[in-house]
């Protein structure tokens, strides 16, 4: 049995990474979407995860429950330590992940696969505005970090998000039923 992919999906705030794995999910039911655990409160939208307070998220990281973990924007993110199993006995997983995370999952996993989300500056500011859970303050804050670059490692597919959210699905899909499957 081969290994399944890790596939890192990777984009700025606003970008529509959630709803792009949503539709990536619909159309390869296969694939393991990743439920994160997040130091945010519920509720919020967005995509599913599970909340937890900074002191738990700590104990948790210490207990070794992540596989990967990082801070970004004042919250800390968890990616469960059953991912490198199921990888491993051949399951894809997708998971929502930090730029400055990929070294680590790029050595943690051993078909790893960055699925880079991209969107124009307007489209993202319209988008962040739109979902009101930033100030101004923070939304200028996350463009500028928008233009962050990243050194990934694996594989990297580049899709756009700026027109309908059905063809930038279908790209997404469509380029990862392409990739070649390595043993």
């Amino acid at each position: 049995m081969s290994q399944g992919r890790f596939i890192a999906v990777v984009g700025p705030s606003g970008v529509g990474k959630d709803s792009i794995m949503a539709g990536i999910k619909a159309g390869l039911p296969q694939v393991r979407l990743v439920r994160r655990i997040i130091t945010r409160p519920p509720g919020l939208g967005g995509e599913d995860y599970d909340p937890v307070s900074p002191e738990r998220f700590d104990q948790m990281a210490r207990a070794g429950a992540f596989c990967l973990h990082w801070s970004a924007h004042g919250l800390c993110y968890g990616i469960p330590t059953d991912v490198v199993d199921a990888t491993r006995t051949g399951t894809d997983c997708l998971a929502n992940l930090s730029r400055r995370a990929l070294p680590e999952a790029a050595a943690l996993f051993d078909r790893f696969v960055v699925l880079n989300i991209t969107a124009s500056p307007e489209t993202l500011a319209a988008r962040l505005a739109g979902r009101a859970r930033e100030t101004p303050a923070e939304i200028r804050q996350r463009l500028e970090r928008a233009q962050m670059g990243f050194a990934p490692g694996g594989d990297t597919v580049t899709i756009r998000n700026d027109g309908p959210l059905p063809d930038a699905v279908a790209s997404a899909v469509a380029a990862l039923n392409q990739m070649t499957v390595r043993p």
